[in-house]
């Protein structure tokens, strides 16, 4: 273990917690019963963890346990949120806003209703990320059904002004949906204070196990009516069919109630490390922060190194470092970050980026160690190439 690369990629995924996997053991084996079998008492374990978790999780973002539909995870919660709204009130309209830096979950299915006849509004953002709370409210019309913003950028971090959204929304009689994935028991959600009437969410961006999420369904002022996505057995209210994974939700809801502990002196100490890596980084010049400087995610850092090849950035990091150049979920494409081209990067500077991802078992020692590597690796760079340095545009 200790010959393995630093981990900074926790955007992507986080490593278990010990105490979330101790908690889904017993699930896999002695209480291994099927939630819906309420006729023995295996299904009554299982029904019962179930039950707990499911208030857990509600709790956390003010919920009521009966508005938690569990998915396989974020990506499905999107899309039953953006097409299940689609289905629903198409008879009301066929209008949905959306934004050009969100999660490929949600673009891809907007994009798809636009081949049903729907239209869509791509909002730009401004250079810092940040969506124009002006041009939201101008950009809703009488045919709008749904908004949907994402809390925390997966790529650049950027906290988006969800409270302030949600009351835009709530005064037009707009739904509101949220993609908050990477904002968790990282960041305070309030579905009622913030006006957000759907939410996804999954475990293993808070360092619980992969393959479960969750949507959340506002049930009352207003009732949110969706079509199901996924049909066959009638399960989470008849919204997602399918046997529930007890040991992934048992899983889901304790990394949520151990995140939620520590929530505030976990964030305290990831901006140290975050601010750490950045004034290391920052001396060099030429480096430019990609993402609003404060309103972001405390563990999230996205640069883009002027004069530099991006892929050559990474291969010098790999040996010491576990980082990405954007998105997980688009890492093997070879097209720049459609994130920071929104931001109004250039494709240069687009392609010369690195997310670095800084989690709950990250150390001094090993930021020092990383920013080491990384200086070492672009002064390298830049002088084997000089004249891409001088020539490389900067927006």
């Amino acid at each position: 273990m200790s010959n393995r690369p630093i981990y900074l990629d926790n955007h992507a995924t986080t490593p278990m917690d010990e105490r979330v996997l101790e908690a889904m053991l017993p699930y896999f084996t002695e209480h291994f019963g099927n939630p819906s079998s309420i006729s023995h008492a295996y299904g009554w374990e299982a029904e019962a963890a179930v039950k707990k978790a499911r208030a857990i999780l509600a709790d956390a973002i003010h919920a009521t346990p009966e508005e938690i539909i569990f998915t396989s995870g974020a990506t499905e919660a999107n899309n039953l949120a953006v097409k299940g709204v689609a289905e629903a009130y198409f008879s009301k309209g066929r209008h949905i806003i959306t934004v050009q830096t969100e999660h490929s979950a949600v673009l891809d299915p907007c994009r798809y209703l636009q081949t049903l006849g729907f239209e869509v509004t791509f909002l730009p953002v401004q250079p810092d990320g940040l969506i124009d709370l002006a041009q939201l409210e101008k950009a809703i019309r009488p045919d709008t059904i749904l908004v949907s913003v994402m809390a925390a950028n997966n790529e650049i971090g950027v906290l988006q002004p969800l409270a302030e959204i949600g009351e835009i929304c709530h005064q037009n009689q707009v739904l509101f949906h949220t993609d908050a994935a990477q904002a968790i028991a990282k960041i305070p959600l309030d579905v009622q204070s913030m006006n957000i009437n759907l939410m996804s969410l999954t475990a293993h961006k808070v360092y619980g196990p992969k393959g479960i999420g969750l949507l959340y369904v506002q049930r009352r002022h207003p009732k949110v009516k969706l079509a199901p996505q996924i049909q066959g057995g009638g399960h989470e209210r008849g919204l997602r069919s399918g046997t529930l994974y007890t040991p992934q939700i048992v899983g889901f809801a304790k990394a949520v109630e151990l995140g939620l502990e520590v929530r505030e002196s976990e964030s305290k100490l990831l901006l140290q490390l975050r601010e750490r890596l950045w004034n290391a980084l920052s001396r060099l010049g030429d480096i430019h922060l990609n993402g609003h400087r404060t309103q972001r995610l405390s563990g999230n850092l996205n640069i883009s190194v002027q004069g530099v090849d991006g892929s050559a950035l990474l291969l010098g990091l790999q040996p010491i470092a576990a980082v990405s150049s954007g998105s997980a979920c688009s890492s093997a494409t070879v097209a720049p970050s459609h994130v920071l081209l929104a931001l109004g990067r250039s494709e240069s500077l687009a392609y010369a980026s690195i997310r670095f991802g800084i989690g709950r078992y990250n150390t001094a020692a090993e930021i020092d160690k990383v920013a080491q590597q990384a200086i070492a690796t672009i002064e390298s760079l830049r002088q084997a190439h000089p004249a891409t340095s001088q020539s490389t545009q900067i927006k």
